[in-house]
């Protein structure tokens, strides 16, 4: 219990660690959230988009130009009070030369002072007829006549530009019904489904706040573990505590307990800015979660071991520990998605502990669905415990005579 005390305070007293420990997780967090944290939520994302509608007057009547026109215009409208609506939408005045307008706009979108550029051609309607009355598919009619101008080097554009292909997907059965066409009794029954168990949408700091967390415990385990065994031993201060009575388990077991309380900290501080800042509603008071919390401790202190013990000086080991820290936590699904990863850098993936760590967390949390099965994401951590252990019982040591 002594050594953990002094393990905790002379982390605390030191500014370097306890700014890489401590405070960067959590600076991290704030920044993550601040800068993702509504990023596709609703009245969060705005699209400077032009629309040009060429089409005002239809000879047959049948105005489905209008139709479009009222469907992008439904988008410039705010979803609720203080929010963005997800087009601000310009389109020309009513004594605007609609050439100057054409030609004005497309330059905007060139430069990217504007995402999108929608046009409503001349004779849209007769021609969205014509398919209509031949039976061709309405989506060949609509989709293929809009013309949409987007600037390839800009990824709000593309945004802009796929959101403007669902519209004009959904607008079918608009069309069907303004030409006389629809029939109920011919419509394809559907029925949706729920699959899984997320039926409300996961907040970005309910599925970020467990990655960083687990983040918190693993730079602690890859850096301070090794760090101070290695510095102690170099200093030959390992070798004061040997002419006393304390023994190698006895000075494990409260360099762990030491340890353990630093990732009960990163814990606490995290959880409370997670929740009290920016409104995290993940239940941490599970027995899965704390025992994956758990485990996941357990499996960094001794990931530590493993690199003190491939270690010859203090240097080596933080060398080791920063080739392994980046790899290991992005790909490992901390902080996005790695379901897309290209597939030579699968096995990195499958082999990381981080993986199925993470995995298994968020899934006890209720903010992600599980892919692995759940004795996977328990196994291979402590795979990766008797692995880690195992060769620093073997190659680590304990003095600076060799």
């Amino acid at each position: 219990v002594g050594l953990g005390k002094a393990f905790v305070v002379t982390l605390l007293r030191e500014r370097e660690t306890l700014f890489w420990f401590v405070l960067f997780p959590v600076l991290l967090l704030v920044l993550l959230t601040l800068i993702f944290g509504r990023l596709g939520q609703e009245g969060e994302m705005n699209f400077q988009v032009a629309l040009l509608n060429l089409d005002r007057e239809a000879a047959s009547g049948a105005d489905f130009a209008t139709a479009v026109e009222e469907a992008f215009l439904a988008l410039g409208v705010a979803p609720g009070e203080g929010q963005e609506p997800l087009f601000a939408i310009r389109r020309p005045a009513a004594e605007e030369d609609v050439a100057g307008f054409l030609a004005q706009e497309k330059e905007a979108v060139r430069l990217g002072n504007r995402t999108a550029l929608i046009v409503i051609p001349s004779g849209f309607s007769e021609r969205v007829l014509d398919g209509f009355a031949a039976s061709r598919s309405p989506a060949v009619g609509p989709s293929g006549l809009i013309q949409v101008y987007m600037s390839e080097g800009n990824a709000a554009s593309g945004f802009a530009a796929a959101i403007v292909e669902q519209v004009l997907l959904t607008l079918d059965r608009e069309l069907l019904v303004r030409a006389g066409l629809y029939r109920e009794e011919d419509a394809v029954p559907s029925e949706t489904a729920w699959v899984g168990t997320n039926r409300r949408q996961i907040a970005y700091v309910d599925f970020l706040l467990p990655g960083v967390i687990l983040m918190a415990f693993f730079i602690g385990g890859l850096f301070s573990v090794p760090g101070t065994i290695l510095y102690a031993r170099d200093q030959r201060i390992l070798r004061r505590y040997w002419v006393t009575p304390l023994t190698v388990p006895q000075y494990l077991a409260g360099f762990g307990l030491g340890y353990m309380g630093m990732c009960l900290l990163q814990f606490v501080l995290l959880a409370l800015v997670g929740r009290f800042g920016f409104g995290a509603s993940v239940e941490f008071a599970r027995p899965m979660v704390i025992l994956y919390l758990a485990l996941s401790a357990v499996t960094f202190l001794s990931f530590g071991f493993l690199v003190a013990s491939l270690a010859k000086t203090a240097n080596a080991g933080m060398a080791i520990a920063n080739i392994l820290n980046m790899p290991m936590m992005f790909l490992s699904g901390l902080f996005f998605p790695v379901a897309d990863l290209p597939v030579f850098l699968k096995p990195f993936l499958h082999a990381n502990p981080l993986t199925y760590l993470a995995e298994g967390l968020r899934t006890s949390l209720g903010v992600a669905q599980g892919i692995l099965p759940v004795p996977l994401t328990i196994v291979v951590p402590l795979g990766w415990i008797a692995l880690s252990t195992g060769v620093a019982a073997r190659r680590l040591r304990w003095d600076v005579g060799r």
